[in-house]
């Protein structure tokens, strides 16, 4: 039997792993698939259709798999999906999908979750991300892997913000960021890349050195999006060591929907 303090309400119809532990007053609803070794803090609802896969921590207080806040949302059965490892804190408030997107809201593996952060509707959201306090996403964001949200960040519907990107305290993001990329301010501006992010996860100074160079192509040499990735395929085409670091960005600048960051 799973670990369900006597105040926790758990619908019959949940599906919760023996290893599971809710605790006071929390909330589960019928739709809720949770995995093992996966903690529900004091006073957390988690309803709609949402999975949440093993080993996650929910801290108190917060609201997980509610309806979108989306006025063309019609009850539709859309889900909500959390991997595995996750550290939620409190305060958090993630939305189920709406049908005019994927449907899904997701949330991946390894991701450090502080408190009061907002993932609304058919946000995307990759593996080993760190949100600050407050970091808000509006609906059909796409967070790559890696990316760093400071506090108070808030991300316009539909950005893509692309792998090892840093995106600075306070800063108000309307347009997408390449992958390594660190953007910060009101207007937001592109100020360099995550040297310190890539270090610490095991770049070499060869990579490192590749990225920086893609980056003044894009942002230092006043070309055009069309000419900056025709001269990234060139450049990637000269690397051995650095070449998938350039491609990624080459990539997803063929990908940006709202403009990047200048």
């Amino acid at each position: 039997m799973a670990a369900i303090h006597p105040t926790a309400i758990v619908d019959p119809k949940a599906e919760l792993d023996a290893s599971v532990e809710v605790g006071p007053y929390s909330v589960i609803g019928p739709h809720v698939v949770i995995g093992a070794g996966t903690k529900v803090g004091p006073h957390v609802v988690i309803e709609g259709h949402t999975t949440i896969g093993r080993d996650n921590h929910f801290f108190q207080f917060s609201s997980i798999g509610a309806q979108p806040q989306d006025k063309k949302w019609a009850g539709e059965p859309t889900r909500l999906e959390i991997g595995d490892r996750n550290t939620i804190r409190e305060f958090c408030t993630f939305n189920t999908g709406t049908v005019q997107d994927k449907g899904v809201t997701r949330l991946g593996n390894d991701n450090w979750i502080s408190a009061y952060v907002h993932l609304a509707h058919d946000c995307q959201v990759g593996n080993n991300t760190i949100f600050s306090n407050n970091a808000q996403l509006a609906g059909h964001v796409e967070v790559g892997d890696w990316a760093i949200l400071s506090g108070y960040a808030g991300v316009h519907q539909f950005c893509k913000i692309g792998a090892h990107a840093f995106v600075g305290m306070t800063t108000s993001l309307t347009q997408d960021v390449p992958p390594f990329v660190l953007v910060s301010g009101n207007p937001c501006s592109a100020h360099g890349v995550n040297i310190e992010g890539l270090k610490r996860r095991g770049y070499t100074r060869a990579q490192i050195d590749a990225v920086r160079a893609a980056y003044k192509t894009i942002y230092r040499q006043g070309l055009t999006l069309e000419e900056a990735k025709a001269a990234l395929l060139a450049q990637e085409g000269q690397l051995t060591e650095g070449a998938e670091q350039v491609r990624q960005m080459r990539e997803f600048l063929d990908s940006a929907t709202r403009g990047i960051v200048r």
